[in-house]
């Protein structure tokens, strides 16, 4: 009784180390594949991580491949003229004297010799290197289509003669500068440039050259913008008699404030100087302190300031002025 008591509890311990051994192989096999699983898991995501990484890579590649933006406007540079505004093709762009008011006036005849000039859609990536996408604008041509402008002012091309057939410069040419002394390389540094136009007073009559009341154009002086500059009458040579120390009074005549001088070929640069007045720097054309006038507020084409107390007292410099008195 006790042998066959003894023979089946060593029976039943022998089925459990059976059982304990299975489950410990069972445990190790599932640790096993556990592992595998995980291994599997890593290289997957390392694989995935490899190509992602080359596909990025790709990309990466195949912008720097991309073409360039192919630039519209940029800056050329001359030996006599100094840097100015060129197309694609390096073809000069102008601008003309009888555009004081930022539009299109070149009318008739003229269409066939100077030529508008536009880009649709015009970028900053689409501008060379110094040119700012802030001085670009457009307006509508007198023949309808858009044209773009620069600094407010129209651009055209220059389309001479040639056998008796109206020809687009080439490129790198720059025939049209001084042509009727109306029309200039467009430049980006200008701080004189030339307008032809009408003069209309505060009190909103039409004057001529001389100040007297009448209908005719009058060449004169403006900034870079078109804006109009003025002399004093009563103003000596290099002399600022109206602004006040404290510059109280300098918001009615703002004093033009640059001492650099680029202006177009035919006006003679060494008319122009500078003086200091009470610490600030104001340009000068032979002699005569150049202002602005308040109320015409910066707007081109205006030059309200020639009637403003008595017509003549306010006057437009231009090259027919003569040298201010010692």
């Amino acid at each position: 009784m006790n042998v066959a008591l003894r023979h089946k509890k060593t029976s039943v311990r022998s089925i459990r180390s059976m059982l304990d051994h299975e489950s410990i192989l069972t445990n190790k096999y599932k640790f096993r594949k556990m592992k595998t699983m995980k291994i599997s898991v890593m290289i997957a995501v390392m694989s995935g991580l490899m190509i992602t990484a080359v596909n990025c890579k790709k990309d990466d590649n195949n912008r720097n491949l991309q073409a360039p933006v192919q630039k519209e406007v940029n800056l050329q540079t001359s030996a006599t003229l100094g840097k100015y505004l060129v197309d694609k093709q390096n073809r000069t762009l102008y601008f003309f004297s009888d555009d004081p008011n930022g539009q299109d006036s070149c009318t008739g005849d003229c269409q066939a010799f100077w030529r508008i000039f536009n880009v649709d859609d015009l970028t900053a990536e689409k501008l060379g290197d110094g040119l700012a996408i802030s001085d670009f604008g457009s307006v509508n041509s007198v023949s309808g289509k858009k044209q773009l402008t620069y600094k407010g002012w129209p651009l055209y091309y220059f389309a001479p003669l040639v056998n008796g057939t109206n020809t687009p410069e080439a490129s790198g040419q720059t025939l049209g500068e001084g042509v009727d002394n109306a029309w200039f390389v467009a430049k980006p540094d200008y701080t004189i440039m030339l307008v032809d136009a009408q003069l209309v007073g505060q009190d909103g009559k039409s004057y001529k050259s001389d100040y007297t009341e009448g209908i005719g154009k009058t060449t004169y002086f403006t900034d870079d913008r078109g804006v109009t500059l003025y002399t004093f009458k009563l103003d000596s040579l290099n002399k600022n008699k109206f602004t006040k120390p404290d510059f109280s009074n300098n918001n009615v005549w703002p004093i033009y404030e640059t001492d650099k001088v680029v202006v177009p070929s035919i006006l003679d640069k060494t008319k122009f100087g500078s003086i200091n007045v009470f610490g600030r720097t104001q340009l000068t054309y032979k002699g005569w302190p150049l202002y602005y006038f308040g109320q015409d507020d910066q707007t081109r084409g205006f030059n309200k300031g020639i009637s403003f107390a008595n017509p003549g007292t306010w006057r437009v410099p231009g090259t027919s002025i003569g040298q201010a008195p010692q």
